[in-house]
């Protein structure tokens, strides 16, 4: 049973969708790939929305730089694969398609990384917009361009606590 409701943020409203008690889906306004609205389900108050929204808020102030949400993903094996090996990008580094593909055992495979990095369903949280071209180039990102920048330059700044700490 699926059930979804809307969130602000700095990078407009966001969408949360749930499965029972996990997350299956995160997905901003105009995002490519974004499912029909009626696979969302009802709109409702899971339990993981609320922590959802409060990580999300401490993410965007810079108190969070990792996500404790239980999640759940639909795709082939393969999609699933790539979107839990997102999960190990630290905040505020990127990896290439490349890289994520010799990370997966599939040298040969970075251009489907690329496709399936594209279609992870919980943005942000499962941090597509890590990856990035071998040359270092931003490429394509669901979200949008602007959105990817914003994130990656978000991540690079110090948190208050860091910035706390070296203006002392």
């Amino acid at each position: 049973m699926r059930s979804h409701t809307v969130v602000e943020s700095p990078c407009g409203p966001l969408t949360l969708v749930a499965e029972g008690d996990a997350l299956c889906g995160l997905y901003m306004h105009e995002q490519r790939h974004r499912p029909a609205s009626q696979t969302f389900g009802s709109r409702g108050a899971a339990e993981v929305f609320a922590r959802t929204e409060t990580q999300l808020n401490e993410y965007f102030v810079g108190l969070r730089r990792e996500f404790d949400l239980p999640l759940t993903f639909h795709g082939t094996p393969f999609q699933r694969s790539v979107w839990s090996a997102l999960l190990d990008i630290p905040y505020g580094e990127t990896a290439s398609y490349g890289e994520l593909a010799q990370l997966l055992g599939k040298p040969a495979a970075a251009r489907a990384v690329g496709l399936a990095n594209g279609k992870n369903p919980v943005s942000i949280i499962v941090p597509c917009h890590r990856v990035i071209g071998s040359t270092g180039s931003l490429t394509g990102y669901g979200g949008g361009l602007e959105r990817k920048r914003y994130l990656l330059d978000f991540e690079r700044r110090p948190s208050p606590r860091e910035a706390s700490s070296t203006s002392v």
